[in-house]
């Protein structure tokens, strides 16, 4: 009898992007139709910059079904991605294509950033990745998340106006914190 072999999936609250060591981890809950999420992109690309070393990145799905309908396949989309190293190039590709994210499309995104199962389109249709989409939005909702961009630095809320200088400050208040932590 031929047992199929399970492959491990690897879920988005385990991709981090930059230094796994980091002492600061800022989680952030996206939505890849948003245009709000994709201005922030551009301010989260910034501060990694910036506090390169000191901080990494988990992003997390929140897509808002109501108003984007294609949001959730397009998170899928970037948890198949993820599973061959791919995430952070398909995570750019679909927030700088918020309005074309078609499931045909999706698939050739995957292919334009070296993405190479032969599944991903089967995939995408069976909604393999929908459960870990649907596991993000319930850790938003019970975090208090109801709009995104929504950013936590070390579990702690980011509360208002997204800017570089804003959000630098917050994680230099994390490091320092950090650093008392660690001599006392």
């Amino acid at each position: 009898m031929y047992k199929k072999e399970e492959i491990p999936v690897i879920e988005p609250k385990d991709i981090i992007i930059g230094n796994v060591d980091a002492p600061v981890t800022i989680t952030e809950f996206i939505d890849y139709e948003s245009e709000k999420c994709v201005q922030a992109h551009e301010i989260v690309k910034e501060v990694m910059q910036t506090f390169s070393g000191k901080i990494n990145f988990n992003f997390r799905h929140f897509p808002l079904v109501k108003i984007h309908q294609r949001a959730h396949k397009a998170a899928e989309a970037a948890i198949g991605a993820a599973q061959e190293g791919k995430f952070l190039e398909m995570h750019e590709t679909l927030l700088k294509n918020r309005r074309h994210l078609g499931t045909i499309t999706l698939k050739s995104y995957a292919k334009e950033v070296g993405v190479t199962s032969k599944s991903f389109l089967n995939d995408l249709i069976n909604s393999k990745y929908g459960w870990f989409v649907q596991d993000d939005l319930k850790h938003g909702i019970d975090l208090g998340v109801r709009d995104v961009p929504a950013f936590f630095i070390n579990g702690e809320k980011f509360e208002g106006n997204i800017t570089s200088k804003s959000l630098s400050r917050f994680i230099s208040d994390a490091l320092k914190k950090r650093k008392i932590k660690k001599a006392a």
